[in-house]
């Protein structure tokens, strides 16, 4: 596995990005600062989503959105799987089968 190291501080990107779009190379970049150019590649690419000027990917919003949304699924998903296992449970002890549909 590779290494792992804390994320950029913000601001450090947004350097980064900004020397991008001034001409500066991510070659350049990365001989001058730590981060590889593959990274202030992606860096750049997706601050150019972000403010429009590209729309080959998600944005950091829609990126954001999308993991919160997936959180909240496997979490509805285990609240399910738990309620369909108490209600056999309870099947199970009181001797009746729940209808299949709802009174409500």
């Amino acid at each position: 596995m590779g290494r792992t190291r804390k994320a950029y501080p913000t601001e450090f990107r947004n350097q980064m990005v900004e020397l991008v779009r001034v001409g500066r190379t991510p070659e350049q970049l990365a001989k001058e600062f730590e981060p590889t150019a593959t990274t202030i590649r992606k860096w750049a690419d997706q601050a150019a989503r972000d403010d429009g000027s590209r729309g080959d990917g998600l944005t950091t919003a829609e990126r954001e959105e999308l993991r919160r949304l997936r959180r909240e699924l496997r979490q509805v998903k285990q609240e399910r799987e738990i309620l369909a296992k108490a209600t056999a449970w309870f099947a199970r002890e009181t001797g009746s089968i729940p209808s299949g549909g709802s009174s409500s």
